[in-house]
C-alpha cells in the first residue's frame, strides 16, 4: 500500500496535545484541520496555536492554515492523514476510529496519539482497514519536543509504520518504533519506574518532593538531557566503557533493584506528593504559568544547543 503525500492533516480533539500538534504542523507548512464537538474549546485551541506559532517565531500568516470545526464528516474525506488526539478512552477510541475509517481513503494513515493504549485496542473499529492504524505518541508537548514513539498492531502493515516514521521525521520528529505493543509504550514506562521509586521515597520520608526535583534536574537529568541512559553509562566508564561499567557497578544495581520500592498510591501518600508539590512552589516563588513559560523557552534553547553539537 502506498499512502499519499501530506498536505492536509486532520487533528482530532482540541485539547493540550491536539493543539500543540496543530502549531508544530502550521509552522512546517501543512494546511490543519482542528475538529472538536466543543467549540469553546476549538476557540481556546486557536488563541493557543497562535501564541505557540508566536513563541516559535513562525511566519505571520501560519493561522490562516488552520481550520477549526466540529464537523468532522465535513473535512475528514479531504484529509491525507489523521492525527487522533481525543481522551484516553477505550470506547471513544473505538467510536473515533470507526467513523474515521468510514471517512477517509484507503491511503490515508489514521493514527492516534495515545499515551499508553495498545493499538490492537481499538484498530479493530476502523473494520475496512485496520492495516493503516497505529499509534504516534508525541512527547508533551509536541510543538516543542521531538519525540514520537510509533506503536504497530499486529494488523498494522509494516508499509504503514514506515510511511508515518517518514511523515513524522519529515516534519522534524524523533521517531521510534516499537518491535512489539506494551502498555505504556516505551517512555511512560521508563517515566513510571521513575516515579515510583520517587513516590516510595516520599512515602518513606527519606526526600521530600523538592529534593526529588532537585536530584534529577541538577543531576542524571541534565546527561539524560543530551544523551540517552546507556550512552551516558557507556562514556562514564572511560575506556573500558559500558562493559566496564557492567563489570563494576552491574553487581551493585542488581543489588539496589531488589531493595526498589512497590508504593501504593493510598490516599495519604497522594496527598503527601501534592502537599511537597505545593510546597516546593511556594518556597520557591514560582507561579506555573511563569514556570512553564521559562520552561519552554528553555527547551527550544537546549533543542538548538543539541543540534548544533552534532548531538544524537
Amino acid at each position: 500500500m502506498a499512502y499519499r503525500d501530506v498536505r492536509t492533516v486532520l487533528v482530532v480533539g482540541a485539547g493540550a496535545i491536539g493543539t500543540s500538534w496543530a502549531a508544530h504542523l502550521l509552522r512546517h507548512g501543512l494546511d490543519v484541520v482542528l475538529v472538536d464537538p466543543d467549540r469553546p474549546a476549538l476557540e481556546r485551541a486557536r488563541t493557543l496555536a497562535a501564541a505557540f506559532i508566536e513563541e516559535g517565531d513562525g511566519p505571520a500568516d501560519t493561522l490562516d492554515h488552520l481550520t477549526t470545526t466540529t464537523e468532522v464528516e465535513t473535512y475528514a474525506p479531504a484529509a491525507d492523514l489523521v492525527i487522533e488526539a481525543g481522551p484516553e478512552v477505550l470506547d471513544v477510541k473505538r467510536d473515533l476510529f470507526g467513523r474515521l475509517d468510514s471517512l477517509t481513503g484507503m491511503d490515508v494513515l489514521l493514527t492516534s496519539s495515545s499515551s499508553g493504549l495498545p493499538p490492537s485496542s481499538f484498530a479493530g473499529a476502523a473494520g475496512r482497514h485496520p492495516e493503516r492504524v497505529l499509534v504516534a505518541h508525541p512527547f508533551n508537548p509536541p510543538h516543542l519536543v521531538p519525540l514520537v514513539e510509533l506503536v504497530g498492531a499486529p494488523t498494522t502493515a509494516q508499509s504503514a509504520l514506515r510511511a508515518a516514521d517518514a511523515f513524522f521525521t519529515g516534519v522534524g520528529k524523533k521517531c521510534i518504533t516499537l518491535r512489539t505493543e506494551l502498555p505504556g509504550h516505551v517512555v511512560n514506562r521508563l517515566q513510571a519506574a521513575l516515579w515510583r521509586e520517587a513516590y516510595d521515597l516520599v512515602g518513606r520520608g527519606v526526600v521530600s518532593v523538592a529534593d526529588i526535583d532537585t536530584a534529577i534536574a541538577w543531576g542524571p537529568g541534565l546527561r539524560w538531557a543530551l544523551l540517552g541512559p546507556f550512552a551516558t553509562q557507556h562514556l562514564s566508564g572511560g575506556a573500558g566503557g559500558i562493559a566496564h561499567i557492567l563489570e563494576h557497578l552491574g553487581p551493585p544495581t542488581a543489588e539496589w533493584w531488589k531493595d526498589l520500592g512497590d508504593p501504593i498510591l493510598t490516599p495519604d501518600l497522594c496527598a503527601a506528593i501534592v502537599a511537597g508539590m505545593t510546597e516546593e512552589m511556594d518556597t520557591t516563588g514560582q507561579d506555573e504559568d511563569g514556570l512553564r513559560a521559562r520552561r519552554d523557552a528553555t527547551l527550544r534553547g537546549l533543542i538548538r544547543a543539541k543540534e548544533e553539537a552534532g548531538l544524537p
